[in-house]
């Protein structure tokens, strides 16, 4: 009777805890932690590199926006002769070299020959240098400007929906991850009450064999111990696919996807993790840092700003056009003589205007509507996901602090079901009781470790959920 007794003092899961303790010192190496896999996720799975390649995407459209202020050359040449005469002969090599303020510089070299000219031409030889300035539309910011501009603000939206993206993708991943850790811990719990159970069962088995029990009570025991072999089988399924669903997440260096061994187990302080990413910030400390740094908000704002290079285009386009240029001539090809020649406006130049005006500005006004209306269309969008934001961050809060106080009650609870199970063991050994309340009893803990670990988990995806919906893992 002592020996059974023993057998049926023996709680499964400090069997459990002991076994994970071992099974850690003796090799270390076959743990997996919720920060190798943040890493893993980080750095090799295919959605996070695709985010990075849309990052340098943007950092390539900037190098193309940055085109439009690249120096040019250009070189005219034509000749026309016609019925044995040479209307004209003509060549010219130029530069254009755009600056940032609309204004534009550039120098040419000129021949020209031919017996039917334009009397406004210049025969022989020439070169220029000259400028070309807007003076109304087109000088505060133009096209080339305000893409550029755009570029670079693209570049920090490709940036903030890189943190979105990737954010997203560590969330699902620590779901799944103690997901995991909750299907092994549960399933070494249930297998440790399978081989007590055994033993159970082949004891009593003797004790019956030797007239010491009744035949009932090896039903009982077997009852029991085919119950948890169902289990066992159930939560073997559970931790098979949970396994496959955390390796949806793990790739190598190569891009290929990884299967996670089963002989791979979470990290013997699991219970502490989340500790290292999680702060003891106030509600209003996340609301706060949420609403300066949260990668979606950003991402409306800059959304925003660009919109507000839009509508600056946009109110150009109701100016009047009023372009001016300037142009120093010069004999020859020296067109570092003709700079320092003479004095402007006095010989040796050519100016113009050119003024445009549309008379109703119908298009101009409606293109600048339109953009203040997307603008305030943003703004709102923008309020609204502040409001969603703020509104999970709290809830996660919320939840954090009820799962704090009900694992403390489980604890508690567990701890009874302890107490009532040895007391029921007790009894048995004054024969007051049976295998079958054991059992029951017994039941009653598993469900209660099972309940235990499930919140525990729980409390610590919710540590990372919170991080998460703040903005920031």
């Amino acid at each position: 009777m002592s020996k059974m007794l023993l057998i049926i003092r023996m709680p499964a899961f400090i069997l459990l805890l002991c076994t994970f303790g071992k099974i850690n010192a003796q090799d270390s190496t076959l743990s997996l932690s919720p920060a190798e896999v943040l890493k893993l996720v980080r750095e090799l799975h295919p959605v996070a590199r695709q985010a990075a390649i849309n990052v340098q995407k943007s950092q390539a459209d900037i190098l193309i926006s940055r085109g439009a202020f690249d120096p040019f050359a250009s070189v005219a040449t034509g000749a026309k002769t016609f019925d044995g005469t040479d209307y004209y002969n003509y060549m010219s090599p130029k530069i254009n070299i755009p600056t940032w303020y609309g204004i534009e510089v550039y120098s040419g070299l000129e021949s020209l020959t031919g017996k039917r000219l334009d009397p406004t031409e210049t025969v022989g030889q020439t070169n220029y240098i000259g400028i070309s300035v807007p003076l109304l539309k087109d000088l505060i910011i133009d096209k080339r400007r305000g893409f550029l501009q755009q570029a670079k603000i693209f570049k920090n939206m490709a940036i903030a929906d890189q943190r979105t993206v990737v954010n997203n993708l560590l969330m699902d991943a620590m779901d799944a991850y103690w997901q995991w850790v909750k299907a092994y811990v549960v399933y070494g719990v249930v297998k440790q009450l399978v081989l007590v159970n055994e033993k159970r069962f082949n004891f009593v088995k003797r004790t019956f064999a030797n007239g010491e029990r009744a035949a009932i009570d090896t039903i009982e025991a077997l009852a029991q111990l085919q119950a948890f072999q169902f289990e066992q089988n159930n939560d073997r399924l559970i931790l098979q696919n949970a396994t496959l669903k955390l390796s949806t997440y793990l790739w190598t260096q190569n891009g290929k996807p990884y299967d996670l061994p089963l002989r791979v187990q979470p990290y013997s302080r699991w219970e502490e993790e989340g500790d290292g990413y999680f702060s003891s910030s106030s509600l209003q400390d996340l609301e706060t840092k949420a609403i300066q740094s949260h990668p979606e908000l950003q991402a409306y704002q800059l959304k925003i700003d660009v919109l507000g290079i839009d509508k600056k285009l946009k109110f150009q386009e109701m100016l009047p056009k009023l372009d001016f240029t300037y142009n120093m001539l010069g004999k020859g090809y020296d067109v570092l003589k003709t700079t320092t020649k003479a004095p402007l406006f006095e010989n040796n130049y050519l100016y113009g205007f050119k003024f445009e005006m549309p008379l109703r500005l119908s298009k101009g006004r409606g293109e600048y509507k339109k953009s203040q209306l997307k603008i305030e269309e943003t703004k709102l969008a923008q309020s609204q996901k502040a409001l969603e934001i703020l509104v999970k961050i709290r809830s996660y809060f919320n939840e954090l602090q009820t799962l704090q106080n009900q694992i403390a009650l489980q604890i508690n609870n567990l701890s009874n079901y302890q107490l009532l199970v040895k007391a029921e063991e007790v009894k048995l050994q004054n024969g007051e009781s049976s295998l079958f309340l054991i059992n029951s009893r017994e039941n009653k803990a598993l469900e209660a470790f099972e309940k235990l670990i499930e919140l525990k988990t729980k409390f610590i995806k919710t540590k990372f959920a919170l991080l998460w919906s703040a903005g920031f893992p």
